[in-house]
């Protein structure tokens, strides 16, 4: 059953964010339902609102979203209603850096996260109006007081987990930490310099 919520919609390149009573999309198998209760902003965030970026607009951003399971799809069976979650980016799970256990190489992962505003069939989970609406972004759109997200974007954490404060890990952890882990592999006794503030 689809589900009515607020989300802060961007209508235009330029013109902020504006609050806005949207439909969210019936459950694919695959999904699952999340009521958001934090969302960190990333400056990626601020540049599609702006209009640097290329995303299908009226649309709900956000891609550091964190809340509890309210419902999932048929087919979902890592996570249950009542579970604490944080939100990340989507991927395919068939290609071969899927199947590698590398997600964040994914072949689709630009149009799946970044510049579609929708689901890899052609449609969005956000309308307003009937009309559908940029959505799906980094398989969330967490701007939202709920948001349809994929399962493959869902970590579970403990009940007992701070939202608020993780929510931006769901970003911040994979482009600021893993670079460093994964891309200048500091050994141990090496020098490392961090400038700056935020998740990042």
């Amino acid at each position: 059953m689809s589900t009515t919520t607020t989300a802060a919609v961007v209508e235009s390149p330029g013109a902020g964010f504006a609050l806005s009573e949207v439909t969210l999309d019936d459950l694919r198998p695959d999904e699952v339902r999340v009521r958001v209760t934090a969302a960190g902003v990333c400056h990626t965030d601020l540049g599609v609102a702006a209009g640097h970026l290329p995303f299908p607009l009226p649309g709900v951003l956000g891609h550091e979203g964190a809340g509890i399971v309210e419902e999932t799809g048929s087919a979902v069976t890592k996570v249950a209603a009542g579970d604490q979650v944080l939100l990340s980016y989507s991927s395919c799970g068939h290609c071969g850096n899927c199947r590698a256990g590398h997600p964040a190489y994914c072949d689709t992962w630009l149009p799946s996260n970044l510049i579609g505003g929708q689901r890899p069939d052609g449609t969005s989970p956000i309308s307003r109006g009937g009309v559908p609406l940029g959505g799906h972004f980094f398989g969330q759109s967490s701007f939202a007081h709920h948001a349809v997200v994929d399962e493959r974007s869902l970590v579970k954490v403990p009940a007992d987990a701070p939202l608020d404060l993780l929510a931006p890990l769901g970003c911040g952890i994979m482009t600021g930490a893993g670079a460093v882990w994964n891309v200048l592999a500091p050994r141990p006794g090496a020098t490392l310099l961090v400038t700056g503030a935020g998740a990042v």
